[in-house]
């Protein structure tokens, strides 16, 4: 897969993850590139609100008809949203990874900076 579908408004991590900066909100899902190396996704499990995450930590779990994947936190802060149509709709996040797809919205621990986290450019270079 080359870079079909990577937006320039958000950022990205190694481990294929995406965030949109929300205001003092940041937005998280997985990438197009995830969402295909996956297939169909059949399950998400999501932290609850008032979870608190850490980076670099598995935050939750998206299951497909081909394997089971954690989702890392890409920063640390406090889950203040969770997608709940994801538990009725997981096909969602194959769907539409960068719109409806979403998985949680955080608020960052102060120290959190996304503009440390790859732009699309850095994150295509790591599909090649």
């Amino acid at each position: 897969m080359g870079t079909k579908e990577i937006p320039v408004d958000l950022r990205y991590t190694v481990e294929h993850e995406w965030l949109r900066t929300l205001g003092e909100t940041i937005e998280i899902g997985i990438t197009a590139f995830a969402a295909d190396q996956l297939g169909d996704v059949v399950f998400v499990e999501l932290p609850e609100v008032g979870t608190l995450i850490t980076a670099g930590t598995p935050f939750g779990v998206v299951e497909s008809v081909k394997s089971v994947s954690d989702l890392f936190a890409p920063l640390s802060g406090t889950v203040t949203e969770v997608n709940e149509t994801l538990q009725e709709a997981p096909e969602r996040v194959n769907e539409a990874c960068y719109g409806e797809g979403w998985m949680i919205r955080i608020k960052p621990d102060a120290d959190q900076d996304v503009k440390s986290l790859l732009s699309a450019q850095e994150y295509a270079k790591t599909l090649v």
